[in-house]
């Protein structure tokens, strides 16, 4: 496959004056490392509050029947989301949003817009319309293993849940429009609303909807009718995350108009545009519901896959979805200005800031994995065996957390050059890899275990980091051999470092610290002595991201 099978524009021989937008709308471009730091901030809010999200739920339920049937529940209108919300429709729509205000100017861009929103209420309106009423069926299709009592429950919480989707997916059209002008902050924080109104209004709605919790409120019992609650909480959170942005849009000049036009080429291009990214940007996501379908025989195994992702998932989103926010803007404008050194340039401070940011992470995970699940979860109904259940999966999906936050930079850049079908074909390859391993394991070695499911996952996001990789390089230049081993070399160094540094800081505290609200804070002792060794060890070996990290932190915080 080569570039000539979607041809960019032709060389212009003067430079064309860029079109404006109304006053006030035009923002000035910023570099991807100042755009990706400003997503990164914004998006450890939400993280924190997604972690605290989960943290309280898994209190109130503890990891059992209960929490399975709810996170059964939310993860298929949770994976549309990611697939189609906040992964292929997203990354498609700001491709050719930006393209369309760079070539054409605003009022044609704001059109696109609104034959877009018009058709995301038509047709996911009609999606999830059949989400309800296909219920049963997705739920017996995604839990083989769950009994009678189980399934139901689980089948009523998706009905409830399943309007999610249309909610969080105009949120990322708005999210779209606005980091393709160059807003990020705002778009990244609205997560943290979702999380927040999520938090508050499920646990409100916990006690309204369960008597026996309103019976003993200090000391509560939560039954299924709780569960209710919280999911009409999750659904104020997604309305929540998309009213957040409407001002910022609207300020921009952006107005709505109702236009539905299903056989309008532009929908056309983005539907090409987005259906194989739905499929390539699925191979994390696919794997996880892969994982989930398989740990449905054990109880509690779906609990401690979700709560150990949730983590994982901290990193991925400061780091990897950072800086492939900040990233997509600027790459899609390059080739709509046929300028490949430039899109090559991009692609490799990327990949050095992603890789430089997750090296440190996945083994410090790995390495403080139990402290953290104690510190995060085990709280109320969840219990030691628990927690070192949940710490054992988070350990096999450290391995991985690299690659899941480089496939998040690189996939962007396939749809940016208008060969889609390349991370396709390497997700499918991921996808049948991870349901062979996963059976193998489950039905014919008996292993049983929800570590090796989560191992399975994490091998297959470093083969499809791999592949992304090797194709990426034929079509621009992202960097030669020994420059990447020189880098890698030295940052796997300092992060080995930061890992020892880990390791014996922690046995430390545990030993000298009692439990409680001190060992709590000896664990972030730990967790920020050991970024400060890697930060002195990347100085020492002469990584440049150190410096500029550095020079982001001085500026922004000792300027006068």
């Amino acid at each position: 496959m080569s570039l000539r099978e979607t041809p960019g524009p032709e060389p212009e021989s003067e430079p064309q004056p860029e079109p404006q937008a109304p006053s006030g709308a035009r923002k000035p471009e910023n570099s991807t490392r100042r755009a990706a730091g400003i997503v990164g901030i914004a998006v450890i809010g939400s993280r924190f509050f997604g972690l605290i999200r989960e943290q309280v739920f898994a209190a109130m339920f503890g990891a059992g029947t209960l929490l399975d049937a709810y996170n059964a529940a939310f993860q298929i209108p949770n994976l549309l989301r990611d697939l189609f919300a906040e992964g292929a429709l997203s990354t498609a729509f700001t491709t050719l949003f930006t393209r369309t205000w760079d070539r054409e100017g605003p009022a044609p861009a704001w059109q696109l817009a609104n034959l877009i929103v018009s058709a995301i209420i038509f047709c996911l309106g009609i999606i999830c319309l059949l989400g309800i009423v296909a219920a049963p069926l997705i739920v017996m299709v995604g839990n083989p293993g769950y009994h009678a009592e189980k399934f139901e429950l689980t089948v009523h919480l998706t009905q409830v849940l399943f309007p999610f989707i249309l909610f969080v997916s105009l949120a990322a059209v708005v999210m779209g429009m606005l980091n393709a002008r160059f807003l990020f902050g705002l778009p990244a924080s609205a997560s943290t609303v979702f999380n927040i109104v999520s938090v508050v209004g499920g646990v409100a709605g916990a006690y309204l909807c369960d008597p026996t919790a309103r019976a003993n409120w200090l000391h509560p019992t939560f039954t299924e009718r709780a569960l209710f609650g919280v999911c009409l909480g999750v659904l104020l959170g997604g309305l929540a995350q998309l009213a957040v942005q409407l001002p910022a849009l609207t300020k921009l000049g952006y107005r709505f108009r109702w236009h539905l036009a299903l056989k309008d080429p532009r929908l056309i291009e983005v539907w090409q545009l987005m259906w194989p990214s739905v499929i390539a940007g699925a191979a994390v996501q696919v794997n996880v519901v892969v994982n989930g379908m398989f740990a449905s025989e054990i109880d509690g195994g779906r609990s401690w896959l979700n709560c150990a992702f949730r983590l994982m998932q901290f990193p991925i989103g400061v780091f990897g979805v950072s800086i492939a926010t900040a990233t997509l803007p600027s790459i899609s404008r390059h080739f709509a200005r046929n300028d490949l050194p430039a899109f090559g340039k991009t692609v490799r401070e990327s990949l050095r800031l992603a890789w430089f940011l997750t090296l440190p992470a996945a083994i410090g995970l790995g390495v403080l994995a139990r402290p953290i699940i104690a510190l995060i979860y085990q709280h109320g109904h969840f219990s030691a065996y628990q927690t070192a259940q949940t710490a054992r999966v988070l350990q096999a999906y450290s391995i991985g957390l690299a690659g899941y936050a480089a496939i998040k930079v690189l996939v962007p850049c396939f749809y940016a050059l208008g060969l889609p079908k390349t991370p396709l074909r390497i997700s499918l390859i991921g996808i049948a890899f991870n349901v062979t391993f996963n059976f193998c394991q489950m039905k014919v070695f008996g292993m049983g275990h929800a570590w090796a499911l989560a191992l399975t996952t994490s091998c297959v996001a470093l083969l499809n980091f791999g592949q992304l990789t090797a194709a990426l390089s034929k079509k621009v230049d992202t960097g030669s051999f020994r420059e990447w081993a020189s880098y890698l070399a030295r940052v796997l160094a300092a992060a080995a470092l930061c890992g020892d540094a880990a390791w014996f800081l922690n046995g430390v505290v545990e030993h000298y610290v009692p439990m409680g609200f001190l060992r709590a804070l000896g664990l972030l002792w730990v967790i920020g002595v050991s970024a400060a060794v890697y930060a002195g060890a990347s100085l020492a070996f002469r990584i440049e991201e150190t410096h500029q990290a550095w020079g982001m932190i001085r500026r922004r915080f000792f300027r006068k």
